[in-house]
């Protein structure tokens, strides 16, 4: 399923396994480069063998965002979808492409029939939290971590 937008240069599709890897500059960034590009490659190899699968935003061809997704059953909520590592870049944000991605990925789910899509956040992105508010969505509850290493 592809969706192309008015102007007919920007789509949204999955990217396939074999191409994962065209999402490694933007997954990058996104970390602030903290994690090496071997490392992200090897994660996403493995990634790529479980049940995620990454919607590519593109112009006219070029990769411009990316949004990750898991596909899972939780017992509080049936099949689900979380959505993970959305970046769409800088000069692409604030003319709605987050507003169509996130409405292809409420459709995708929905294909896929999932009945909840669930999302963590950085505490200090305040951005993404306004930008998920008005999207719908509620907090439902804190997401810790501990690293073990």
């Amino acid at each position: 399923m592809t969706i192309i937008l008015k102007d007919n240069a920007i789509s949204i599709s999955i990217i396939e396994k074999n191409d994962i890897f065209s999402i490694v500059p933007l997954l990058q960034k996104l970390g602030n480069f903290s994690v090496s590009e071997p490392l992200i490659k090897e994660r996403l190899q493995e990634m790529v063998e479980q049940n995620y699968e990454c919607l590519g935003v593109f112009d006219a061809g070029k990769l411009i965002g990316v949004c990750g997704l898991w596909f899972q059953t939780r017992h509080y909520a049936g099949r689900s979808m979380e959505v993970d590592h959305v970046i769409i870049d800088d000069a692409y944000r604030s003319h709605g492409i987050g507003k169509i991605l996130m409405e292809y990925v409420y459709e995708y789910a929905r294909k896929k029939s999932c009945n909840w899509v669930e999302l963590n956040t950085y505490v200090h992105n305040f951005p993404s939290h306004k930008f998920y508010y008005n999207q719908g969505f509620v907090a439902k509850g804190y997401h810790f971590v501990k690293e073990l290493i």
